[in-house]
This record gives C-alpha cells, sequence and structure tokens, in this order.
C-alpha cells in the first residue's frame, strides 16, 4: 500500500462538505440522525469560534461517549484547535453536550479502526477513497493508516 497525503477540500468542493453545518444552524440537525455531530470549537491562533461536521464512527451508550476520525488527519484545523483547547461543544442530533475531546493514542486510533471496518466494511472503503487513501487490501493495513494518518477522538460528556 502507498502513502498518500490527502488534502481538504477546496472551493466549491468545500462549501459542499460544510452544507450540514446550516442544517444545524437552522435547527434541523435531527435529519441527520446519530451518524454526524456538529462540533463546535476554538479557533487556536484566533480565538473564534469554530465548527465542523464530522461522521460519528460510534457512540458507546455506556458512558455517552462519541468518536469520531480526522479523514485530513492531524492537519485538520479543528483537530489542532482541539489539541489547543479539548474542552468544546457537540450536537448529535438534537442533542447538544458539553464534552471533553480526548485525542487517542495511535494504537486506540488502530483499534478504533479495526472495530470500524469490521462493522461497516463497505462504507469504511468507501470513506477511504473519498478522503483521497488508496483503499488497504488487509484488516492490518487498515490499522496500520490508522496508526499513521488518521487519528480518533474520543468526545466524553463533562
Amino acid at each position: 500500500m502507498t502513502e498518500t497525503r490527502p488534502k481538504p477540500p477546496r472551493g466549491f468542493q468545500a462549501i459542499l462538505w460544510r452544507l450540514p453545518i446550516w442544517l444545524y444552524r437552522f435547527n434541523l440537525g435531527w435529519l441527520l440522525g446519530e451518524r454526524l455531530l456538529l462540533l463546535n470549537h476554538i479557533g487556536r491562533k484566533s480565538g473564534a469560534e469554530r465548527q465542523a461536521v464530522l461522521e460519528v464512527v460510534r457512540h458507546d451508550k455506556t458512558d455517552d461517549a462519541y468518536y469520531v476520525c480526522s479523514g485530513f488527519g492531524k492537519m485538520s484545523h479543528w483537530y489542532q484547535n482541539l489539541e489547543a483547547q479539548p474542552d468544546v461543544s457537540i450536537q448529535v442530533g438534537g442533542r447538544k453536550l458539553t464534552v471533553h475531546a480526548n485525542l487517542l493514542s495511535p494504537s486506540a486510533c488502530g483499534d478504533k479502526m479495526v472495530r470500524y471496518v469490521e462493522q461497516h466494511p463497505k462504507l469504511a472503503k468507501n470513506l477511504i477513497q473519498v478522503i483521497g487513501h488508496e483503499p488497504p487490501q488487509t484488516i492490518e493495513e487498515y490499522r496500520s493508516l490508522a496508526e499513521k494518518s488518521l487519528p480518533f477522538v474520543k468526545f466524553i460528556p463533562r
């Protein structure tokens, strides 16, 4: 498997990726169900409020934690903002929560990716392609990709 470094969308494509934010702004986040969440975070340089809509990889109902993955790696602005200020808020469907963002270790990222691929094999392959990676052929290649390039975040209610 060759190593690629996907780039976040630009121009018109970026506008399309940000459309779900408007659903939340118009109180229609419930239309997106529990597969997507709205992250409200603070810009690490500007201090301004920022928003991003992310796919929920997993919701652990035992501790009400939500897991997401940064498809564009640690260079995603929202991920870097969480490194600087991990206490944020999220909205999932109609629920609003104040949470702490726990950035997972590479090993834990690999474990979360394996679980995701086992539960959603076709979706995992398609999402990997959409963000610009070559699809892994084995479960261990998925694990390795996550450990190297796809950091996971666990949002824990405060």
